[in-house]
Parts: C-alpha cells; sequence; structure tokens
C-alpha cells in the first residue's frame, strides 16, 4: 500500500530511528527486555507511527498535533537513551551517534510542521 505518509522526510528518519534503536538495544541485558528495552522500542516506533497517522488526518491542525505528539516521542526515547547511558548498557560513541540522528529528525519535524502552518499562496 504506498501511502502519501511514506514520502516524507520526517517518516522515513523515523524509520531509521527505530531501525537503530532495535540494533542498539539488541545488546541490552536479557532483564531489560520487557523493561527499557520494550520502552525505548515502543518510544521509538511512535515517531513515525505518528506522522503517518497524522498524514492520513484530514486537516493541517489534526496533522500538526500528530507530529507534536511524535516530537514527544522523540523527547522520551532521548530521556530512555540517557538513561541507557547512565546504566552502562549504551556507548557513549553510541549514544552521540544516535543523538545526531534524533537532533535531525527533531528539525526534520520542526520544519514540517511549519510548513503546514504557513496559510497556502493565493493563486
Amino acid at each position: 500500500m504506498e501511502k502519501p505518509h511514506k514520502n516524507l522526510d520526517a517518516w522515513k528518519l523515523g524509520v531509521e530511528v527505530v531501525r537503530r534503536v532495535y540494533e542498539l538495544t539488541a545488546g541490552f541485558p536479557k532483564r531489560e527486555d520487557f523493561v527499557l528495552t520494550a520502552q525505548l522500542r515502543r518510544s521509538a516506533v511512535s515517531i513515525p507511527s505518528n506522522v503517518a497517522e497524522g498524514a492520513g488526518r484530514r486537516t493541517n491542525k489534526e496533522f500538526i498535533n500528530f507530529l507534536h505528539i511524535a516530537q514527544g516521542s522523540l523527547s522520551e526515547l532521548d530521556t530512555q537513551l540517557d538513561i541507557a547511558l547512565e546504566l552502562g548498557y549504551l556507548s557513549r560513541e553510541d549514544r552521540v551517534a544516535v543523538d545526531d540522528l534524533l537532533t535531525r529528525l527533531d528539525q526534520v519535524i520542526t520544519g514540517l510542521i511549519r510548513s503546514l502552518k504557513k496559510p497556502p499562496n493565493p493563486p
């Protein structure tokens, strides 16, 4: 099924974040499978999911609301990655690398929100 959200950079980067989080958490201790690992993965999956859901809504206002929810999930993920670093589950290098990706994604989502808030150009 080809949907318009799949053409959005915010969605593509969101899926890349999910892939990266799954790679990083694969090496976490087994005891974290139903705690921090699961929470990190849920937060990551929530980002492109909300971009997709928002893109499927009827109005820009609704779309923007879902983009804000995606940014909230991004902040949640950022905090959980800090916790993983503090617990020694994540190397400083991996944390910096994923942080660069999160920063890019946040910038793209912010740009998309701005573009959706602009009034259409008159013909």
